[in-house]
């Protein structure tokens, strides 16, 4: 399996001297393209840190970071884009879409950014609704939508640009048991039958199970270990085949 995203001795530190706060110390993990791995532990362990370091959002204060092979570590802001655009799809927990624009209009937004528009990016836009089961959706605005129905626009516009790599940030934690479920569905569905790495940030014990490891984050440290390079639990082998549920 290859790594989608490999990080060696990863360490954030904010502020210095006697005012520092080390927020990631010395973690190593790699990624692969068509596994899902969730990031656990309790709030301040340093989870979202990690995911806005793999996003290239942050920058860390020492170690390296490859994503697709490339070293992002020490890049400039005005090379980051570039690297997100090309291999990164977000999803984060408060959905994040813009309530002026109806669902496809959101989805032609990343499109855009790809410097695909017009008809094509209509196109490309319907097949990603319908992909993520919200075809019919397409001219409806945020307010009309459910929180699944959001967060699967989200999902849609996430991979837009088809990234080899999608990163989600609790996203389930503003849903019902039901509806994040299907969501976690979603996610596993994208890593096992379409090669995405799929990297989630959760809190809730209740999603584990959705995970081919589990790094658990205490204190800015991996506190569950496999090994160096894969430092993780594995779970018992889950089924690839996810079948379709309708929010």
């Amino acid at each position: 399996m290859s790594a989608a995203i490999s990080v060696r001795d990863l360490t954030k530190s904010y502020a210095e001297g006697a005012a520092a706060v080390t927020a990631l110390n010395q973690v190593s993990l790699d990624v692969g393209a068509g596994e899902v791995v969730l990031l656990a532990g309790p709030s301040g362990s340093g989870k979202t840190t990690l995911l806005s370091i793999m996003g290239c959002i942050l920058q860390p204060t020492s170690g390296s970071v490859k994503i697709a092979g490339r070293e992002v570590a020490g890049l400039s802001e005005k090379e980051l884009p570039a690297v997100r655009l090309a291999h990164i799809g977000f999803v984060f927990q408060a959905f994040n879409l813009f309530p002026t624009l109806t669902a496809g209009e959101n989805v032609e937004l990343a499109l855009d950014l790809k410097a695909i528009r017009g008809r094509e990016a209509r196109a490309r836009s319907r097949s990603l609704l319908e992909q993520v089961g919200l075809g019919d959706k397409y001219g409806t605005f945020p307010a009309d939508l459910s929180g699944g129905q959001k967060q699967r626009v989200a999902i849609a516009r996430a991979l837009a640009g088809d990234p080899g790599i999608v990163l989600a940030d609790e996203p389930t934690a503003a849903l019902d048991s039901h509806t994040g479920t299907t969501i976690m569905n979603m996610l596993r569905e994208l890593a096992h039958q379409r090669g995405r790495a799929v990297v989630v940030v959760t809190h809730d014990p209740r999603l584990l199970h959705y995970g081919d490891r589990i790094v658990r984050i205490e204190d800015g440290r991996i506190a569950t270990a496999s090994g160096p390079s894969q430092p993780a639990v594995l779970i018992p082998g889950q089924s690839s085949a996810i079948s379709e549920v309708r929010i």
